[in-house]
């Protein structure tokens, strides 16, 4: 994977470009703010950005909602200290793919990152968790939205509430890995979801399904498996 890291700190950096190499990844580029990463991935086009939350002149913040404007297929995620909610939800809300606290052992950001390659979210359980409290407590309406899915859609967003891979969607409904893909693009356009923690709190709040984020079972299954592993 082509990715651009992005962090105030030098040897932070340094020390995640090494790890990076030595996971096969090719690292082309670093900056030290956001502007710098506006236009080193305007200039490298990579697969992955890493970046920081708190930095001077542009924020990760402001940089990840620039950048995705420009470049949607640009996975970013964000790599910072800050556990504060609202950075998390400002930068789901400006189209992060992942929020993960530099505190993370080695080989679970790798286990994140090999996620963000098959397009899934790189969020800790307890990050989707704080996620999925946030749009419970949202009003508002969402009948309309979900109205629009299909049967198929519907039963899609069901599994991929409990907790299912693809490949286990795939399993139950009889049909291909591929097609699960189609369904779960459709459901995030419609219900104007960034990830499957998004369309899972969707789910939950709008009634299609139980409130199983809640459910005992499911809590236990976040804890024993990072969601990046739900393929």
């Amino acid at each position: 994977m082509r990715t651009v890291l992005v962090d105030d700190h030098t040897l932070f950096r340094d020390g995640v470009a090494s790890l990076l190499l030595a996971w096969g990844h090719e690292v082309v580029g670093q900056a030290s703010d956001g502007a710098q990463a506006i236009d080193l991935v305007d200039e490298t086009s990579p697969d992955v950005v890493l970046m920081d939350v708190r930095m001077p002149n542009v924020s990760g913040l402001e940089a990840t909602a620039q950048i995705k404007a420009r470049h949607p297929e640009v996975a970013i995620v964000m790599l910072t200290v800050s556990e504060d909610e609202a950075d998390l939800f400002r930068a789901i809300k400006a189209g992060a793919q992942g929020y993960l606290l530099k505190n993370l052992e080695a080989p679970q950001l790798r286990t994140m990152l090999e996620g963000v390659a098959r397009g899934e979210p790189a969020i800790t359980p307890a990050t989707a968790a704080r996620i999925i409290d946030e749009f419970l407590r949202t009003p508002g309406g969402g009948k309309q939205a979900t109205q629009r899915l299909t049967e198929r859609e519907v039963e899609v967003l069901q599994l991929v509430t409990a907790g299912q891979r693809n490949r286990e969607i795939a399993a139950e409904l009889g049909i291909s890995e591929n097609t699960v893909k189609f369904h779960l693009k459709n459901i995030v356009e419609k219900l104007h979801a960034q990830n499957r923690a998004e369309l899972a709190a969707r789910a939950v709040r709008e009634g299609l399904v139980p409130d199983l984020p809640r459910d005992q079972a499911l809590n236990e299954r976040f804890r024993r498996e990072p969601l990046a592993n739900q393929r």
